[in-house]
């Protein structure tokens, strides 16, 4: 089946709740089971291998992680960590424009820019750079105003009941 190409837009997941990152996880899995090619990139995640990475890589997703690992654990050097989020968003700006891709999902890209680690400027510099047939999709916490206003479709996953208020913990196959 080959994927049929049209306009691409450009997605927000983010909010304080859970989902994000799995909800572009099924636009992923919907997109390659249409016939589509997908790229992840993901940041603040750069040796964390979850469940979800080594599933959808063998469905022929490719992903890249960049920007250490922020994720648990202890905070890493914070010089390297933003010379590696420049890596990836450097990387992120060469394959939105080269017409491969039919969807490129940047996780985390959000956290990234709210701690100051990624400049809005690189990002607005990516998205004048998408090829127009590319579906674009951010995830992360505190999507800036300035990207909420460009997107064409913002979904905010709100916190109502979180297992960790009972003092349960990230659980394999289920948060990881």
């Amino acid at each position: 089946m080959v994927y049929s190409r049209r306009r691409g837009l450009i997605q927000i997941y983010t909010g304080n709740g859970k989902g994000k990152t799995t909800a572009a996880f099924g636009l992923a899995l919907r997109m390659v089971g249409s016939g589509g090619k997908v790229l992840i990139i993901q940041f603040m995640k750069e040796r964390m291998i979850s469940g979800e990475v080594r599933a959808i890589q063998k469905c022929g997703v490719e992903v890249r992680r960049f920007g250490l690992n922020f994720v648990g654990g202890q905070a890493p050097d914070m010089i390297k960590l933003k010379e590696s989020v420049r890596k990836g968003i450097v990387y992120a700006a060469r394959q939105v424009d080269k017409g491969v891709w039919d969807m490129v999902i940047l996780d985390e890209a959000l956290v990234a820019l709210s701690m100051g680690l990624l400049p809005l400027e690189a990002v607005f510099a990516l998205l004048s750079q998408k090829n127009p047939h590319v579906e674009l999709v951010l995830t992360g916490r505190n999507a800036p105003a300035e990207l909420i206003a460009v997107a064409d479709l913002v979904t905010e996953m709100n916190e109502i009941k979180h297992p960790y208020q009972q003092g349960i913990h990230a659980r394999k196959g289920i948060e990881y």
